[in-house]
């Protein structure tokens, strides 16, 4: 119960379309004591009957006392609470990291529990302030999503932006690729993306009810391989295409809760574990597989690339960002697939 309550409370304290964060305190006395009786037909109304106006701290009965904190620092999130998936190294760390440093607390979420939780230490380390944690999740289960959520409602109160950026890639050619593979492929890419918007949706939404003027936005980390097809590759760029369908329908469905959902398709980012990984990255994978004429090394496979892009260099973390911060700053625009690639991939 406390998954939803925390989110709505968090609404009704809004200010100019900006909500606080929630942190579990101990009480000074004063502050209104809560109560929510079970089955609670109208949840949002129960809590403002019982708030006083500008009410920044509260007792929940039978569930501990929560204080208003606003932005500590400035940025151009400020104050928002983000989740990244496979954020625990990578892409979705570096875009955590970004996100902390520009003003948002952040829960870094991943299957890999040793690692996520490192990586949100190092970005307060960074930070200089409890900006990020780092929470265990497989997204390709519901349950381990709705678990993951919860614990970080409990922690941030809420969610303003969900980066869905989990992601895996089986290269292989349609005649001999493994089914396990494609399973794997489309379990994480397609499903997980699903999911991870089943879960975070309803908390987005009680906090839209509380506060109707306030957006929130969900933005999934495609690839260039979502808009063109990838040969030798299918398995990845079947579910990367599947993904930007769902984020049309989902922009379609999630406007009436004043959801933003879209895509972001970057290029190759050669930098991160997914290329360079040497046993299980795509420079292994991609010269392992013969989808390189000619390729003998890593090198050979990254120059061949390199020169498929006008602008001769792959994708970086930065280029990301300024579309993620793009869409989160555009009010009037969802439903798209923003293409990052350095003009490799030209949209018609």
């Amino acid at each position: 119960m406390l998954s939803d309550i925390l989110p709505a409370l968090r609404g009704l304290m809004a200010e100019n379309e900006t909500m606080p964060r929630l942190r579990k305190t101990e009480p000074v006395g004063g502050e209104p004591v809560i109560s929510i009786p079970d089955n609670c037909p109208d949840l949002i109304a129960a809590l403002r009957a019982q708030l006083s106006a500008r009410t920044q701290r509260v007792t929940l009965k039978g569930m501990g006392t929560y204080a208003a904190e606003n932005a500590p620092v400035s940025g151009r999130v400020a104050g928002k609470v983000a989740v990244v998936t496979g954020a625990a190294q990578g892409f979705g760390f570096e875009i955590a990291d970004d996100l902390a440093r520009q003003g948002a607390w952040v829960a870094l979420a991943d299957i890999n529990a040793e690692g996520v939780r490192a990586a949100a230490d190092k970005i307060n380390a960074a930070c200089g302030r409890e900006a990020a944690i780092g929470v265990v999740v497989n997204v390709t289960e519901i349950d381990s999503l709705k678990q993951a959520f919860a614990q970080i409602v409990e922690t941030f109160g809420g969610i303003d932006l969900l980066v869905a950026n989990a992601g895996v890639l089986r290269a292989g050619s349609v005649k001999t690729i493994s089914v396990k593979d494609i399973d794997f492929v489309t379990a994480v890419n397609y499903k997980g993306y699903f999911l991870s918007v089943q879960a975070a949706a309803p908390i987005m939404a009680l906090q839209h009810q509380a506060a109707p003027d306030t957006w929130f936005d969900i933005i999934q980390i495609n690839s260039k391989s979502g808009l063109t097809g990838s040969n030798k590759n299918g398995a990845y760029a079947g579910s990367k295409f599947g993904g930007i369908g769902l984020t049309q329908s989902f922009a379609m469905e999630l406007v009436e809760d004043n959801i933003k959902v879209n895509s972001i398709c970057p290029g190759n980012f050669y930098g991160g574990p997914l290329w360079s990984d040497p046993e299980k990255g795509l420079f292994r994978q991609y010269l392992d597989s013969g989808k390189v004429p000619g390729a003998k090394t890593f090198e050979d496979v990254k120059r061949f690339y390199e020169a498929k892009v006008p602008m001769r260099r792959g994708c970086t973390t930065p280029d990301v960002m300024k579309a993620v911060y793009y869409l989160m700053e555009q009010k009037y625009e969802t439903g798209q697939a923003v293409p990052v690639t350095g003009g490799q991939v030209m949209l018609s």
